[in-house]
């Protein structure tokens, strides 16, 4: 146990906490059971890390541990919990718990036992609490971290520090928005470079390797990630590689479930399965018509790559512009907690009340001319007027 703690105040002290994301002001951290779950590489390690430093320091009241550390091979969490609390411990920080078997269980006796002990748990955004474990679900407290927005991009690369905005507001005070912020920066400089390599943070560490290891990220969700959905067969991740590069190749797909399935070699109700564990993992985003039910039995009526950054690596070749400005509207309001469906005018349908049309500087409204609360939204424009809004502002809804 003095192992795993040294360890934590290791990791700890070395934590940078110059850029704290968004996520971390909304958790209320006073509940017992928090979880954050996440795509891989989105920085939930880091969140943990610095709340750690910031509220506690090192020492024996707060500890992170991962339970893929080789202790836990051969040790329980649940008898670490124990040790802890009789140490003096108060708040346990627990990452990637999907990769511990019995992970649900011990935490919800934990949960049940010690009212004293606050649990925070991390795991990857495949994790699914309700079939873990009904009764977890409804005592953890659930958030999602995603990948930087691009108001965050900028908060972190030191350009601008700006809060976020809500719909509504980008709606109604754009032209406003956009001339009071153009003061403080240029937006449309730096939007090309978080299209590229601005969404996950380790872009940071080192951008002339960033797609090597974007690229070895996407091939880990695959790998291991997808094993622990439940029906997941291991054996079949090189189709899951080939089904989500013709995908990659095509996007925005209308998904004709009959060829793909001919071309994969997988069968139909297997084919739509893997396109729900896709976008479960965070690779891809899917759209359904509007009024259409939505199951995990029935086939998208169209799929995006999740973020513009996997279109760089997956796709290099077939780098369409309209559609990055598609996979970043959509990607950004699903994110902020936005619906989006396919209408039958325009591209999307937010919310079940705003339609939008994506495009370029020249982008009118001819599609959508006739569709109550309709607008266009306009790339390669820093300020808009009436129903045109900048596509770079809806970066800023998170």
């Amino acid at each position: 146990m003095e192992k795993i703690i040294a360890k934590s105040n290791l990791l700890v002290m070395g934590q940078e906490t110059t850029f704290i994301r968004s996520l971390a002001f909304k958790i209320d951290w006073k509940d017992r059971l928090i979880g954050i779950l996440g795509a891989r590489g989105t920085g939930k390690t880091t969140l943990l890390l610095q709340y750690i430093k910031q509220h506690f320091g090192v020492g024996n009241e707060a500890v992170y541990i991962t339970l893929d550390d080789i202790y836990f091979t051969e040790n329980r969490l649940v008898d670490f919990a124990e040790k802890f609390r009789q140490t003096g411990g108060k708040i346990l920080f627990i990452d990637e718990v999907h990769k511990y078997p019995a992970w649900a269980r011990e935490i919800k006796n934990l949960y049940d036992f010690y009212k004293d002990l606050h649990i925070v748990f991390t795991g990857s955004s495949v994790t699914d609490l309700l079939r873990q474990n009904a009764d977890l679900s409804r005592r953890a407290v659930q958030y999602e971290l995603c990948g930087l927005s691009y108001r965050e991009f900028l908060a972190f690369t030191g350009v601008v520090d700006i809060p976020p905005v809500t719909l509504k507001d980008v709606l109604k005070k754009h032209v406003q928005l956009a001339n009071d912020w153009l003061t403080k920066f240029r937006p449309l400089q730096h939007f090309n470079d978080y299209l590229k390599y601005g969404y996950y943070p380790f872009f940071s560490e080192n951008k002339d390797t960033y797609f090597i290891r974007l690229e070895q990220v996407v091939k880990l969700i695959i790998e291991n990630d997808l094993q622990f959905i439940e029906g997941f067969d291991p054996h079949n991740s090189r189709k899951v590689y080939q089904l989500l590069y013709i995908l990659a190749t095509n996007v925005p797909f209308k998904p004709n479930i009959a060829k793909l399935s001919e071309k994969t070699g997988i069968n139909r109700a297997t084919l739509v399965q893997y396109m729900h564990y896709l976008e479960k993992a965070r690779l891809i985003n899917t759209l359904t018509a509007a009024g259409k039910s939505i199951s995990t039995l029935q086939k998208p009526d169209k799929i995006f790559l999740e973020n513009t950054n996997l279109q760089y690596v997956l796709s290099v070749e077939n780098i369409d512009k309209g559609t990055l400005r598609e996979s970043f509207f959509l990607n950004q309001l699903y994110n902020a907690g936005h619906q989006a469906d396919l209408p039958p005018a325009g591209d999307f349908l937010v919310d079940e009340r705003y339609t939008f049309e994506i495009g370029g500087r020249g982008k009118s409204n001819v599609q959508i001319k006739d569709t109550d609360h309709s607008w266009i939204v306009s790339d390669d424009i820093e300020a808009g007027a009436l129903n045109k809004v900048p596509l770079w502002l809806f970066g800023f809804l998170y």
